[in-house]
């Protein structure tokens, strides 16, 4: 499976529209990889997932229009957009694409910045016109997904704790193949209890005929279900309920969210939450459906390696569920997986191949892996790997949750490999277990003369998890080789930014 694809110069001679086409295309047909590998520091030092979105605008300030564009993305290139980071900003920039939410891990957070900078007038004139093939809304492998069937969603959490962590085991036919490291994508459903409840605001049937945003027509409650997005209702979709509330009060408040004016209320709001707020808000139902954007499948580090599970796909997922605006609110894949998927149900997934997370190709090089939480998920495929491919490489892991007795996750597995030597190193981070909150990046600390030692022999590093951990890792590890190679934080810096244009600092984080 190819591990990336080329994208054409700037200096090629097309638009943005038809570089940003060309490339998809390219990725999509190379491999079926989503994008290629990162660019180089020195080209995009935004191009970090670590980093806040206000250090990466600060530092394509100057740059091109497109470039700053691409700085508000959330720079994964994981493909959920359709585009890689890149070439969706590029097409933004060209007018070629209108929509400004497909950034899925990015968030409101993006939304907003794409939004504020594409109304910003342009500096540099405009691509010569020039007629362009349309972009891709998806990639190939996520429009064309393949079945698999659910096995089951095992609960890995034990009684007392606070979270509800799934190992979901999905069968798998010849044609669903991936390597360790690869993300799988699967197209969840809706929450039927939500869609009747947004039906019934409306005043609609389910069996109402409407033409779908993905150029579909299917029955309303159908739509709902598996095309729309109502957990994120776009701008546009804002806009209509505004302009459809004869309420002035209403219709200047939804105008504000639909703007993202700062402050403006309900932060968050699904489609359901808007209709309950707004009750003047009835808009004709085609006209709000056609304005919803597609829902978007979710992506999970996969978490076994085929090598040790043939025929299988193994996730480790965080069952999401929260209470806001009065009302308990559950993530799409997450309660999809946990809750209503039935065993034996077909479930149309895809593999999204890892494009910079992958492991050394000699198996005698040691490795470092920092997951905690669902973070562990990559790791645990790792290790099956290494340990089906018999590679002699040390392997350290650094794992945490809030508490061992409930959160150790996958626990007699990992004493298992500690025991027989595959895992030279285990260290445990359990955060609610004393007083002081303890996690991985402290752990790290009190280990920094041996961390120091391993990567100086020439280790590989890895980190999988939440954006906000990754940055404690990173800060946690200038610190130590500052203190340990007797360096200036500058000089760390520069040396971690040296491990990561040699393939030695891999970083999978959401």
């Amino acid at each position: 499976m190819s591990e990336s694809a080329p994208l054409l110069p700037e200096n090629a001679p097309f638009s943005a529209a038809q570089r940003a086409w060309i490339d998809g295309w390219i990725a999509a047909h190379l491999g079926g990889a989503a994008a290629p590998a990162a660019a180089p520091a020195e080209d995009f030092p935004w191009h970090d997932p670590v980093l806040p979105l206000e250090e990466r605008l600060r530092l394509a300030q100057g740059r091109t229009r497109e470039h700053v564009l691409m700085a508000a993305m959330a720079q994964l290139d994981c493909g959920q957009c359709g585009y890689l980071c890149r070439t969706y900003a590029a097409a933004i920039a060209s007018g070629a694409e209108t929509a400004l939410v497909r950034c899925v891990p990015g968030g409101k957070e993006t939304a907003r910045a794409l939004k504020e900078l594409a109304a910003e007038p342009a500096t540099a004139p405009a691509s010569p016109a020039s007629p362009a093939p349309p972009p891709p809304s998806a990639q190939p492998s996520a429009r064309a997904p393949l079945p698999a069937v659910f096995a089951g969603a095992l609960r890995l959490n034990r009684d007392g704790s606070e979270k509800d962590t799934r190992h979901v085991v999905f069968r798998t036919t010849g044609g669903l193949a991936y390597e360790v490291g690869d993300s799988l994508g699967v197209h969840a459903a809706n929450c039927p209890e939500l869609v009747a409840a947004v039906i019934e605001r409306l005043g609609a049937h389910p069996a109402d005929a409407v033409d779908c945003p993905d150029g579909t027509r299917r029955s309303l409650g159908e739509a709902l279900t598996l095309v729309c997005d109502i957990g994120r209702p776009s701008d546009a979709a804002v806009e209509v309920l505004a302009s459809r509330a004869p309420d002035y009060d209403e219709c200047q408040r939804l105008q504000a969210l639909a703007e993202g004016y700062p402050g403006a209320q309900p932060e968050d709001a699904d489609l359901l939450d808007l209709l309950l707020a707004f009750p003047s808000a009835r808009p004709p139902v085609q006209e709000l459906v056609s304005a919803l954007d597609v829902l978007q499948p979710r992506l999970y580090s996969i978490a076994s390696s085929p090598k040790a599970v043939a025929g299988e796909v193994h996730l480790t997922v965080a069952a999401v569920r929260y209470r806001r605006h009065g009302r308990l609110r559950k993530g799409i894949a997450s309660i999809f997986l946990a809750e209503r998927a039935a065993a034996g149900a077909e479930v149309p997934v895809f593999i999204q191949p890892s494009h910079g997370f992958r492991l050394p190709e000699d198996g005698a090089a040691s490795i470092i892996m920092i997951g905690p939480g669902t973070g562990i998920a990559p790791f645990r495929a790792f290790l099956q790997e290494r340990r089906a491919l018999g590679a002699a490489g040390r392997n350290w892991l650094f794992f945490g949750d809030q508490r061992r007795h409930a959160d150790f996750l996958y626990e007699e597995e990992l004493a298992g490999y500690e025991r027989d030597g595959l895992l030279t190193r285990l260290d445990l981070a359990f955060s609610r277990d004393q007083s002081e909150r303890l996690y991985v990046q402290h752990r790290m600390r009190e280990r920094s003369a041996e961390l120091w030692s391993w990567l100086e022999d020439g280790a590989a590093l890895y980190v999988c998890g939440a954006a906000s951990m990754a940055r404690d890792v990173d800060a946690a590890l200038a610190a130590i080789i500052a203190r340990q190679g007797q360096r200036s934080i500058g000089e760390a810096k520069a040396y971690l930014a040296g491990l990561v244009r040699d393939k030695r600092y891999q970083r999978d984080v959401y």
